[in-house]
């Protein structure tokens, strides 16, 4: 399931419902929206990592069904990120289970020792309208670092259609599983920091040979076209001066380029990732506006190209700069989903609306924040209305399965 992180924010004000997306394509996106459903993980996202490990756990251990629970970025909630070995009445079953403070499934497991529970007579089995309600029990086991000890990572449930006595003699097992799932979900988060830290420092590189080459010879070339037009002058004096003029203003249009591909690369991002970054975003927001901006996030893992996360939070930035800035707004929301086999970013606000995005002179926010989109494949929609606020929603297809082999 999708399960909201969100912050609360002190006021009546409340957003009635979630953000719309239509896929664009025939039939609103349906046939991608089906060929997503349908497909099997990609390669090295920690979703497929998870399911191959509750597969062999289910087996190992005769379990009924497995889900994997990991901590939200924001470290407050529980988010499921996969389960096995559930059809689909036994997945709403399992899945509404875990929500419940029922027999210790809440967040006080973490940091606890694995532990079995009978949960036939909780409270939520008598509500299960399908024949299929079978758990009995369950075996839960918090996910930890095996390199900070006592840092929790998730927690690993499997229920079993037998009583607690007999699922408790498979914890040995499931605390053997865990941990080795709790070294792999570090190694994965470790491995995509220093990863994205590598790339980082090779585009800061990069900006620093722009910056003693390109950048510098461009400003040593206008400085020399007063002397260029100095020396022309004893012939077509009308045409020479033009013609240096044209070259006086490519070379500033050059060098404004440069600077901007230079602050571009030095570009600093959370070591954490995208979801840490839009984190520290909204962090600094609240902190220096009294619009109050609430951030919900479904996504419990996401992982992106560096190029993807540096236009996404770039796009994000500009958007909540403009409702600092413009919006009039008292509330705004910072919204992340990802459906039909597309990442979805979008920002509101209930401000005056009636915006036109249309570009004027010195103000090109939203056509810099298009063409961003652009670079990642994505698009840009943009509403607004008198007196509803304005919408901004940024949105691109997953990337495809080999993107981490090629980035690397």
């Amino acid at each position: 399931i999708a399960v909201s992180e969100s912050d609360a924010v002190p006021s009546a004000f409340s957003w009635v419902r979630d953000p719309e997306f239509v896929p664009p394509g025939e039939d609103g996106g349906v046939e991608k929206c089906l060929s997503h459903e349908v497909s099997s993980p990609r390669a090295g996202q920690l979703k497929g990592l998870m399911v191959v490990f509750l597969d062999s756990i289910i087996g190992t251990t005769h379990a009924t069904a497995g889900v994997v629970r990991l901590l939200s970025p924001d470290g407050h909630t529980l988010q499921i990120i996969g389960s096995a070995a559930l059809s689909a009445e036994l997945k709403e079953e399992a899945e509404n289970f875990v929500e419940l403070e029922c027999e210790a499934n809440d967040m006080a497991t973490l940091g606890r020792v694995v532990h079995a529970s009978d949960i036939s007579s909780c409270a939520s089995r008598q509500h299960c309208p399908y024949a299929s309600c079978r758990f009995k029990s369950l075996v839960a086991a918090p996910l930890e670092s095996p390199n900070q000890p006592g840092v929790p990572l998730g927690i690993l449930t499997l229920f079993f259609d037998a009583p607690r006595e007999l699922a408790s003699r498979v914890m040995n097992a499931v605390a053997a599983f865990a941990e080795m799932m709790g070294a792999a979900i570090e190694y994965t988060y470790i491995n995509r920091e220093s990863h994205r830290a590598e790339r980082l420092a090779a585009r800061r590189q990069i900006a620093n040979d722009i910056h003693d080459s390109l950048a510098q010879a461009l400003t040593f070339a206008r400085m020399r076209i007063s002397l260029l037009l100095d020396a022309i002058r004893t012939g077509n004096e009308l045409m020479a001066t033009k013609y240096a003029r044209d070259v006086d203003e490519a070379l500033e249009s050059s060098q404004k380029s440069a600077r901007e591909l230079i602050a571009d690369f030095r570009f600093e991002l959370n070591p954490g990732g995208l979801l840490a970054a839009l984190n520290d975003l909204v962090s600094k927001f609240r902190e220096g506006n009294r619009i109050a901006l609430e951030f919900q996030n479904r996504l419990v893992d996401l992982a992106l190209p560096i190029e993807h996360e540096i236009q996404v939070y770039n796009i994000v930035r500009e958007a909540l700069t403009n409702i600092a800035r413009h919006s009039g707004a008292t509330h705004a929301r910072l919204f992340v989903d990802a459906t039909a086999g597309y990442y979805v970013f979008t920002v509101e606000d209930n401000g005056i609306g009636a915006h036109t995005f249309a570009p004027v002179e010195g103000h090109y926010g939203m056509l810099i924040m298009r063409e961003r989109a652009r670079r990642i494949g994505g698009e840009i929609r943009a509403e607004s209305a008198r007196g509803l606020g304005t919408r901004v929603q940024l949105f691109f297809l997953e990337p495809e399965s080999d993107w981490r082999a090629t980035s690397e």
